[in-house]
């Protein structure tokens, strides 16, 4: 997404807040960003009752479609279906939702989708945040890459390869030569414990782009701080899924 044209040097090359714990330099943040709502409707008390639902997600610029869903029997064969909602809401709940109660002895699986943004760039990977209470009652947090573009494999210790670069910092331009427009895929917890409170959300990452201090320099020569970072990986956050051990 282009971001609206600004040759203000404030916005560069000066913090965007400053105080004893530190300062966030202005050339970091983002450009723009946005909320989405899975609503019944186009109609304002539909949109309404989606946000009560927290049925909500939020994108960094992008317009990137994310469906994410919970239950206790999903398969990879629901990957296959083009009713996806159909089945995410049959058989498990939308983000914003807390589980259903556990059925057996197995661990909660997720029913994720991700759509490119129709004039954006390609998807990187999907990924899952989990977060949990440990025995000490503090936070504990892990990221999982769920599905991913281009064949990769994952190394020795289960990490998937960075999906490569196609920026080009002279046009400040890039080309969907890598990485996909869908991922869809069906997600265990392979770390999960019945008797821990969790939290899972999804965020689904593009391949590198321009970031609009880039854009800035190409249209008005604008002067960049040395160490600018050029490109960036935007992305979309679901709301979470809650699990509650069943008392």
């Amino acid at each position: 997404m282009l971001p609206t044209p600004d040759n203000s040097e404030c916005s560069r090359q000066h913090p965007f807040i400053a105080n004893d714990l530190g300062e966030i330099p202005g050339d970091l943040l983002v450009a723009s960003g946005y909320t989405a709502v899975w609503a019944t409707e186009n109609t304002r008390a539909a949109i309404f009752d989606a946000f009560k639902r927290r049925e909500t997600y939020a994108t960094t610029g992008p317009r990137i479609g994310l469906r994410f869903f919970g239950g206790w029997d999903f398969s990879d064969a629901d990957v296959e279906t083009r009713f996806l909602a159909d089945v995410g809401y049959t058989k498990g709940v939308p983000m914003g939702s807390d589980l259903r109660p556990r059925e057996g002895d197995g661990a909660p699986s997720f029913l994720i989708a991700a759509l490119r943004d129709p004039v954006g760039a390609n998807l990187d990977r999907v990924q899952v945040v989990k977060g949990w209470l440990d025995a000490d009652g503090a936070m504990q947090e892990k990221v999982y890459d769920a599905a991913w573009s281009d064949d990769r494999v994952a190394d020795g210790n289960g990490k998937i390869p960075a999906v490569g670069n196609t920026v080009d910092v002279d046009t400040a331009s890039w080309t969907n030569t890598i990485g996909t427009a869908e991922l869809v895929t069906v997600w265990s917890d392979p770390d999960f414990d019945p008797n821990e409170r969790a939290f899972y959300y999804v965020r689904a990452i593009e391949i590198p782009t321009p970031r609009w201090i880039l854009y800035d320099k190409l249209r008005f020569g604008a002067e960049l701080p040395e160490d600018a970072i050029l490109t960036h990986q935007e992305r979309a956050y679901s709301s979470p899924i809650w699990y509650t051990p069943s008392e």
